[in-house]
């Protein structure tokens, strides 16, 4: 198969190089500080264990851009092809999601070993230049990377947090509680009319789900200026949201019940000390002033009823984004080093917690998936899940665009997820 070679010159392929190594030593630089017995945790079958999350990224890259495009290169070990598949049933069958944690082998050691083998191929790859296909599937894999990079601190937490020792990931220094005022409530007008939706064609990368770029219009609406606080939803509690029945979505009230939901995720009330929660850093006091975080699209929801306003749609957050000239750099993830969403600002929409929004994720108007394997990386999960928006405190700043899609099914609550208010007619 013939393929046209990519106009990149010496400086591009040095800064690509550059990228690959930052992202590739960035996961094991996450897991640095890990004991050994930490890597096969599992503690439920939506996490995935740390051994398994750097695994399954080097089975990436070497399935989809080694094996078809390096002369000569030889699986690092065959089994792998079946035991670290995630869910890409055009390569072949995959070892139970839920049993992960029960791969004692390949050691650590032995993922490693694979690691670097499969990163010198890349390397060698890279010094005999890309064609487009092969740079396009290298960004997919370094951005696949990074998602599985913020996937590990989420499924950590949650493994950790079964632990009745309550380990933290790091430790915290200096005072918890911030004793900052949470800056009032304002609402951001958005006058009605047509907004494009979707990545640029300027933009250096973006998943096929966040394409076409489309029209769509919307009815003038208000988004808040910021994610609601700890406090904010102490007084949703105080004042029996969890237990009012008005105002939760059946399905909602149905998990509700089910789960015995009185509090966001890893909240436990302390006789003496009141609220506390579990984090990356161990048990902390619940700070009023940092947003809520570790819950459902149901819990988000039903704070909305209650606080007499709704989630916004997916479109109505992008087009704010756009109004308000919204910009990744202004807001918390992983590179400021903290593990935690910090206090709230007066205006922030971007990072420190992912957003739900009222909008089922499915495909926009035109969208194709793209042909062979690739194409079960988005399209085949467009069906009972929802839109979240903004990046949180463990996403990179450069794997964001204000058109990025995460998207989850409405019970989950071990991603760093919170909610923005919307008022006005929904479209």
């Amino acid at each position: 198969m013939q393929h046209r070679q990519a106009s990149t010159d010496e400086d591009a392929t040095r800064s690509l190089t550059a990228r690959f190594n930052s992202v590739r030593a960035r996961s094991e630089h996450d897991c640095a500080p890990l004991e050994i017995e930490d890597y096969s945790l599992q503690a439920m079958p939506e996490t995935s264990p740390p051994k398994w999350h750097l695994a399954h990224t080097t089975w990436f890259f070497e399935t989809f851009l080694l094996e078809p495009f390096l002369p000569g290169y030889t699986p690092f070990n065959p089994a792998f092809r079946y035991l670290f598949n995630s869910y890409y049933n055009s390569i072949g069958e995959q070892f139970s999601r839920a049993q992960r944690g029960l791969l004692s082998r390949p050691t650590l050691t032995e993922v490693l070993a694979w690691r670097e083998t499969v990163n010198q191929g890349v390397r060698g790859l890279l010094a005999r230049g890309l064609d487009e296909e092969m740079h396009r599937r290298l960004l997919i894999g370094l951005h696949h990377e990074q998602q599985h990079q913020e996937l590990f601190f989420t499924d950590i937490q949650y493994s950790l947090s079964c632990n009745p020792l309550g380990p933290a990931y790091r430790e915290h220094t200096g005072p918890w509680l911030s004793g900052q005022h949470t800056p009032p409530l304002q609402w951001h007008a958005i006058p009605e009319g047509l907004c494009a939706i979707g990545a640029t064609e300027t933009d250096a990368f973006a998943f096929d789900n966040e394409t076409p770029r489309h029209r769509a219009f919307l009815p003038a609406f208000e988004l808040a200026s910021r994610p609601v606080t700890n406090g904010e939803w102490l007084a949703f509690m105080a004042d029996g949201g969890y237990d009012d029945p008005a105002l939760w979505l059946s399905d909602g009230w149905t998990a509700r019940q089910q789960q015995g939901w009185q509090a966001p995720l890893y909240w436990q009330q302390d006789e003496h000390a009141g609220w506390q929660s579990f984090t990356l850093y161990g048990m902390q006091p619940v700070d009023p002033a940092r947003p809520v975080c570790h819950i459902s699209a149901y819990e988000a929801d039903a704070f909305a009823r209650w606080a007499g306003a709704r989630l916004p749609t997916e479109y109505e957050w992008e087009a704010a984004a756009q109004h308000l000239d919204a910009q990744v750099a202004d807001g918390q993830f992983i590179g400021d080093g903290h593990y935690h969403p910090r206090p709230v600002r007066a205006t922030q929409l971007l990072g420190s917690v992912w957003e739900w929004t009222a909008s089922s994720y499915g495909p926009y108007p035109g969208y194709q998936a793209p042909a062979g394997a690739l194409g079960e990386y988005n399209g085949k999960f467009m069906c009972n899940q929802l839109v979240l928006r903004g990046g949180s405190c463990v996403s990179d700043a450069d794997h964001l665009r204000t058109s990025y899609r995460n998207f989850f099914y409405p019970p989950d609550r071990w991603q760093f997820s919170g909610l923005r208010l919307a008022r006005g007619k929904q479209p």
